[in-house]
């Protein structure tokens, strides 16, 4: 039994790792940080894997939250290099020079930033993202509407500070 278990998690490992390592790459931009996110989440499965009943999606949701906590870091070092700077003070803030789709991702609320990282940035079905967050296909059907109109709202008061 024990062997049958640690067979189907090698097996796991072998065809989920790649995969969750390259959509985290896309959405932190670096291999490293990547790989290190990806290896945490199946650290945490496995401390898991007897109670788990849908280790991908497990990863998935674990791997969104940990670039969440990356790119929280990243904003607190971010801040903390603007506040430490006189010339980064005289300067607009990189936000409203450019708003990047991370940043507005990133300040969405959980479930809707949940919902867009599965659907757009996992290409998750709906059905998955239902099953996977345990919510209503029409609740995130719901969730992804209302995150991309948030997204876009920001968008607009972002371009119009530019212009």
């Amino acid at each position: 039994m024990k062997r049958s278990r640690e067979k189907a998690a090698a097996e796991l490992f072998g065809t989920l790792y790649p995969r969750l390592a390259g959509w985290v790459r896309r959405l932190v931009d670096d291999d490293e940080t990547a790989h290190e996110i990806a290896s945490e989440a199946f650290t945490r499965l496995w401390a898991r894997w007897t109670s788990v009943e849908e280790p991908r999606g497990f990863l998935y949701v674990t791997a969104a939250n940990l670039v969440r906590d990356h790119w929280r870091k990243l904003e607190r070092e971010r801040k903390a290099m603007h506040r430490a700077t006189t010339e980064a003070a005289v300067r607009p803030h990189p936000e409203q020079e450019d708003p990047s789709v991370r940043l507005l991702v990133q300040s969405l609320p959980e479930r809707l930033r949940v919902a867009i990282l599965l659907h757009y940035y996992a290409d998750m079905p709906i059905r998955e993202v239902a099953v996977l967050t345990g919510r209503k296909e029409g609740t995130v059907k719901a969730d992804l509407h209302a995150a991309r109109e948030l997204l876009r709202a920001h968008l607009r008061r972002s371009l119009d500070h530019t212009l």
